[in-house]
């Protein structure tokens, strides 16, 4: 089953919803940084929130990033997303094993932390990007940026997501929704999205059962609404030599020649799809030499 996003409204314009079906592209984030559970978890969510939150930009050429770091033992969690809602991400520590919360979860509360700050940087080619950053909550990641729409966007919103990792720590299913209320919204229709909000226990089950339909019909029950956007969404990294070469010039001449001299060679690896690029000293020469001519 393909990896689907829905954007919509109620008919009369009251809220607007968007909901993720994202099972796939959290699977491929958990093969390629080789994920426990509780971090496969942890990342799954934020990398559903930026595919959704990917999906609210404007303008082709725009771009968001992600961060969470609330001191736990995950460290930062940094996805990066685009109006396509491509997404890829990073967690610093991939590794990390926690008991079970005290509801038999896993403890991505835990893992995040509570001590730091929920980020989000838009780069909507202006001079300056837009940042916001707000305290974290409980580290779940979903009342997060419930609590950063509410503070830093004033828009009252409600935030699910969820990952389902199975015994043999692939992904089950995963997904999640953002319903968000408009200026003047109708009370009748902002009391049907809360009730219907209120009804969702748990956004894996629906997706594992019923797939992203069903989420969707959860969250618009007695709702007249229309579909402005479907569309398929996936893990992509955008990495490439050329940006590779372009951060070794970013380096500095006085850092290249040292690591000609001292390393004779350079091998980076790309956070987000764990690529090796490497670069002997011939090459490193000649990537220094074209920065000098340019």
């Amino acid at each position: 089953m393909k990896d689907i996003l829905i954007r919509g409204t109620s008919d009369e314009g009251s809220i607007r919803f968007f909901c993720a079906a994202t099972s796939n592209l959290t699977e491929e984030a958990r093969r390629i940084h080789n994920t426990t559970p509780v971090a496969t978890a942890a990342l799954g969510r934020m990398l559903t929130a930026g595919s959704i939150m990917g999906a609210m930009l404007k303008n082709q050429k725009d771009s968001l990033t992600l961060q969470i770091n609330g001191k736990g033992p995950a460290g930062t969690i940094l996805i990066v997303s685009d109006q396509t809602s491509k997404v890829r991400g990073y967690i610093s520590n991939p590794n990390i094993n926690l008991p079970l919360n005290d509801k038999g979860k896993l403890d991505v509360g835990g893992a995040v932390g509570t001590d730091g700050a929920f980020t989000v940087i838009k780069d909507l080619g202006l001079k300056e990007p837009y940042i916001g950053k707000t305290p974290i909550i409980n580290g779940e990641v979903a009342e997060d940026i419930t609590s950063y729409f509410a503070v830093s966007e004033q828009t009252p919103s409600a935030v699910g997501l969820g990952v389902r990792v199975g015994v043999d720590a692939h992904v089950e299913s995963a997904g999640g929704f953002i319903v968000q209320l408009m200026p003047e919204a109708n009370e009748k229709i902002a009391i049907l999205a809360e009730e219907n909000v209120r009804g969702i226990k748990s956004v894996t089950e629906i997706i594992y059962y019923e797939g992203i339909d069903g989420l969707l019909n959860r969250l618009t029950k007695g709702i007249e609404y229309v579909i402005h956007d479907k569309k398929e969404i996936r893990y992509e990294c955008n990495c490439s030599e050329d940006r590779i070469e372009k951060a070794l010039i970013s380096l500095g001449e006085k850092d290249m020649n040292e690591m000609i001299k001292e390393d004779g060679q350079a091998e980076i690896l790309c956070h987000f799809c764990n690529k090796k690029y490497k670069f002997d000293k011939d090459a490193l020469i000649s990537i220094l030499e074209k920065a000098k001519q340019s």
